[in-house]
């Protein structure tokens, strides 16, 4: 049996083209609507198993229509086709409740395998895409990780480190060479340009930064 699909989207002749696509592929697109309050009225008349619909329509948002389906017909999935490449469209519809996301320029191929996998229960991104996210989401985790870890040196980083592995102040000092009061002052502006209040936080931190394995 066939999947039956609908397709949402405000230009007819992207409609066509769409259904036209799907239809080789061996889906049942069994209805279109231009907008979400008429793709509502079609779900509710159609029953489809999978709704494509793109982000920019008038009325309701994409992504409000998204939430709107995500909470009143939990089992649709529903597969963006957006010419929208932002990282922001892209975690806003999968935290709305989307199965998956392409991009307009996709092809038919890509376009049935995104189908076919959104309906098996999972995710799926497009290539180009994910690389994209995935980029800007490793740049991010080091600039938010890196701010907080160049704010001490590298002689901060030895005594974090010595603290968090249970070394006492005496300890420190003989192994780095300095006075206790040196790593007694070393601890205190560690502890305040990380925002830490004890040593227990600090050990965390030092673990979680990769400082440190305490093992």
């Amino acid at each position: 049996m066939k999947p039956k699909i609908l397709v949402v989207d405000d230009h007819q002749l992207f409609r066509a083209c769409l259904k036209s696509a799907l239809e080789k592929e061996g889906f049942d697109v069994v209805g279109e609507a231009r907008d979400a309050r008429a793709a509502i009225k079609s779900i509710i008349k159609l029953r489809p198993q999978a709704v494509t619909t793109d982000l920019t329509m008038p009325g309701w948002s994409g992504i409000e229509f998204i939430r709107q389906t995500h909470r009143d017909f939990p089992l649709l999935k529903v597969l963006v086709v957006s010419m929208h490449s932002e990282t922001r469209f892209i975690m806003e519809s999968f935290a709305s409740g989307a199965a998956g996301y392409l991009l307009k320029d996709s092809g038919a191929k890509e376009l049935a395998h995104a189908l076919n996998t959104i309906l098996m229960g999972q995710k799926y991104i497009a290539t180009e895409i994910a690389e994209l996210v995935i980029g800007r989401a490793v740049a991010q985790w080091f600039s938010e990780n890196d701010s907080r870890t160049a704010k001490i040196s590298s002689r901060e980083r030895e005594v974090l480190q010595l603290v968090a592995e249970g070394k006492s102040t005496r300890e420190i000092a003989a192994s780095l060479y300095v006075s206790i009061k040196t790593v007694e002052t070393h601890r205190r502006q560690i502890m305040g340009r990380l925002h830490l209040v004890n040593i227990a936080q600090l050990t965390k931190f030092a673990v979680r930064e990769g400082i440190t394995s305490l093992q």
